[in-house]
């Protein structure tokens, strides 16, 4: 029986052989041969170069433009959370809520808007009766 470590029965020993071959075959012969290799691992090492320097620049120049995003980020927050603000201050609030049916090409798809908010019951309000100044019951 062989064994199938055996290299002349192995077809990955054989392909190994094979491409041992082929690599003494194209090894560089003579200063020819010599000088493009060297030349090939010179390119090799400038592009690896200009690579890096690169990747730190770009590094380099987001940290540096996240101080600015972040106060554009901050001053959009504030802008919204004030014009939240002029929202719930402006006295008579309510919520609504519509529900528009739209027909499209490939079926029926349903479209919501909700507007929320405070309201006041009118019976209080002609009373004088403000909710948010009564105090609470104590039954």
């Amino acid at each position: 029986m062989s064994d199938p470590h055996d290299p002349r029965h192995n077809p990955a020993w054989q392909a190994a052989r094979q491409w041992q071959a082929r690599a003494r075959q194209a090894r560089p012969q003579g200063l020819l041969g010599s000088l493009k290799m060297l030349l090939a691992w010179l390119l090799f090492g400038a592009m690896m170069i200009v690579a890096m320097v690169l990747g730190l620049f770009f590094l380099l120049l987001g940290w540096a433009l996240m101080p600015l995003l972040r106060y554009r980020l901050k001053k959009r927050m504030e802008k919204m959370r004030a014009d939240q603000a002029e929202d719930i201050g402006s006295g008579f609030h309510y919520r609504e809520t519509r529900y528009r049916e739209t027909r499209g090409a490939d079926g029926s798809y349903r479209e919501q808007q909700v507007l929320e908010g405070d309201y006041v019951v009118k019976g209080d309000e002609a009373r004088g009766d403000d909710p948010a100044q009564r105090e609470p019951r104590r039954d």
